[in-house]
């Protein structure tokens, strides 16, 4: 998926557990298919998943990073009124891979496809209640610090741009500029809450149409409330998307503020997983009709 991407083998993992987790040397190892983006994920025996960076950095950034996941992983792990993984270990780099890696509980459970889950309001009110969940968990004076999604929406011209340019032989680049341009612009009045940061079709379970567990969890933390509200725009058909926002009692500022993270973030997928993850892609075009759909310019 990424033109630095870091190979990691079946055998290059069970030499690395084994040697530094000798516990577990005898559980078998399972490379798991998935459409995530930032790691590579093994399954270990059935109770573990390894996840391994799938760019370089520096390992001792690499590991401070990790260890502030392995703490937010296991903040939201708590609080979260539905299964989500649990930080188990740290491992080092060895055995030709240059970077430490994590361990975190397994979990069971479908990810929610294409479709999936998107037509069930009995999902989308999980949903709900899965945010307000999270919104509830003090901050602790904690606020929003970082450089991704969840701050000022202007932050991300420079990158909207580089999306937007890079797309004109996908999407309607005209259209989609002219919603930029009205996005960027809006007003921020809530504080911060606590936030999943990621609610996106990989990183959530379900079964029998209804939240079966949340994945990813290494991002929680203060952020724009609108932040987690992407997912009525990212999992949800219009009926059970109306449902989840009302269930959150959203605000017509927190419903548009939602538009431009989910918009910030699907622009990117469509093109920069065009040929290498096609179901990334896929979401983020699925993402912008809904958007461009409840628009109006």
């Amino acid at each position: 998926m990424h033109a630095d991407q870091l190979g990691i083998s079946d055998e290059m993992v069970r030499e690395l557990v084994a040697r530094q987790f000798p516990g577990w040397s005898q559980l078998p190892v399972r490379r798991v298919r998935a459409s995530g983006t930032v790691n590579a994920i093994f399954r270990v025996g059935d109770d573990l998943a390894a996840r391994f960076p799938l760019r370089p950095a520096d390992p001792a950034a690499t590991r401070r990073l990790l260890e502030q996941e392995a703490r937010a992983s296991g903040e939201l792990a708590r609080h979260c009124p539905f299964p989500a993984p649990v930080p188990v270990a740290i491992g080092a780099p060895g055995s030709g891979y240059p970077l430490p890696w994590s361990v975190q509980t397994w979990l069971p459970g479908t990810v929610v496809s294409g479709a999936g889950a998107s037509g069930s309001t009995g999902f989308a009110a999980d949903l709900a209640r899965l945010v307000s969940a999270l919104r509830s968990v003090d901050t602790a004076g904690r606020r929003f610090a970082g450089s991704g999604r969840g701050g000022d929406l202007r932050d991300h011209d420079q990158w909207v741009e580089t999306c937007l340019r890079t797309s004109e032989h996908l999407l309607d680049v005209p259209r989609l500029t002219a919603l930029w341009v009205r996005f960027r612009d809006l007003p921020r009045a809530a504080a911060d809450v606590m936030t999943h940061g990621d609610l996106i079709p990989p990183n959530v379970l379900a079964g029998d149409g209804r939240l079966a567990g949340v994945l990813d969890c290494g991002g929680f933390g203060p952020a724009d409330p609108a932040l987690d509200v992407i997912a009525g725009w990212h999992l949800l058909g219009d009926r059970p998307r109306a449902v989840f926002f009302a269930q959150l009692r959203c605000d017509e500022l927190e419903l548009e503020r939602s538009k431009a993270w989910a918009f910030e973030q699907a622009i990117g997928a469509v093109w920069y997983y065009e040929t290498t993850n096609p179901v990334m892609s896929a979401m983020g075009r699925r993402t912008l009709q809904r958007i461009v759909a409840h628009t109006p310019i």
